[in-house]
């Protein structure tokens, strides 16, 4: 069997800023508010005209760059993104022709924060399985588009962000490898987090609007069950102990579920790595994001173990432990 390693590493912010003191004017609600209770100061929009697949193909392009390869030489596309371009086609097909790639598979991940380790799963089973040798990842999301400024409780969390990788089939001398990725769901929590409007169920009206429905109680108890039960399982599915982890990323929800997984974990503080403060919770985005800011600035390096875990709306959580 072969194994799948992380080549390459990408991302994109928007340079649109939306501050705790530019909300108040919507919400007023004050700054330290919002930071004591999500730990965020700032989150990054996207623009009126750029939609979810730009963010996306130039996090592709960054990642593609670090690993030294062409689009050609892409096998496979996956995009996790619950903010697509349209209802139909996927970004993933959009992603494709941005690129130039001859013409390959690409599909779209539909599996709301958990979305990326959700496609990283999916490259990690092909690669495995010998069906391609070089996969693109992408997390993106424009959640900015759901989000009810009106709403005092959803509209302080969420923003826009891409990150990506290159999943490649492992060479003999390559160190770094997924070590191992899991998935879960239960549908019980479904009106925990959701979109009222723009599906088959209720099209968008008055009524049912394309903007997001949280109980944010609910959602905080069960993101820290979920995202601690998940790093849990992974690490002992794996063989590893948590001391033996060095770099800790979480999904980038709220300070407060971070750093109460955190201490279920035991995990030092200063080893997680947090990007919620300046891009809040762009949703499929944020881990590689995470991921890349910290490759970036040196604080993870090559043969570092990583644990990431994730939850999202459906109730959906995820975990995936690699050796970069």
């Amino acid at each position: 069997m072969y194994r799948a390693a992380i080549s390459g590493i990408g991302a994109y912010l928007p340079t649109g800023r939306m501050t705790n003191e530019d909300l108040k004017r919507l919400i007023s609600l004050e700054d330290e508010w919002i930071v004591s209770r999500t730990g965020i100061r700032e989150r990054r929009i996207s623009g009126v005209s750029e939609a979810t697949s730009d963010l996306a193909y130039l996090a592709a392009l960054d990642a593609l760059d670090d690993a030294g390869i062409l689009a050609s030489e892409i096998d496979l596309i996956l995009v996790a993104t619950e903010t697509p371009d349209h209802i139909l086609p996927p970004v993933a097909c959009q992603i494709q022709r941005q690129l130039g790639c001859r013409p390959i598979g690409a599909m779209d991940v539909h599996s709301t924060c958990v979305g990326f380790l959700s496609a990283l799963q999916i490259a990690d089973q092909y690669i495995k399985a010998g069906m391609h040798r070089c996969i693109l990842v992408i997390g993106a999301d424009t959640l900015s588009k759901l989000t009810d400024y009106s709403d005092p409780y959803t509209s302080i969390l969420f923003g826009d962000g891409a990150g990506a990788v290159i999943v490649s089939r492992m060479k003999d001398n390559d160190e770094g490898k997924i070590i191992s990725t899991s998935l879960h769901a239960d549908g019980e929590a479904f009106e925990f987090l959701y979109v009222p409007g723009g599906g088959s169920r209720h099209p968008a009206s008055e009524e049912y609007k394309s903007k997001m429905v949280m109980d944010g109680g609910k959602i905080f108890k069960a993101a820290v069950k979920a995202m601690t039960s998940g790093a849990e399982e992974i690490l002992e599915r794996s063989g590893y102990r948590i001391d033996q982890v060095d770099w800790f990323i979480p999904h980038q929800a709220n300070e407060r579920i971070i750093d109460a997984v955190a201490r279920n974990l035991h995990f030092p503080e200063e080893k997680v790595v947090k990007t919620i403060h300046n891009y809040g919770n762009s949703c499929s985005a944020t881990i590689p994001v995470s991921f890349h800011e910290a490759v970036r600035d040196g604080r993870i390096r090559h043969g570092d173990t990583i644990l990431m875990t994730a939850f999202g709306a459906g109730l959906v959580w995820g975990a995936a432990l690699i050796k970069y």
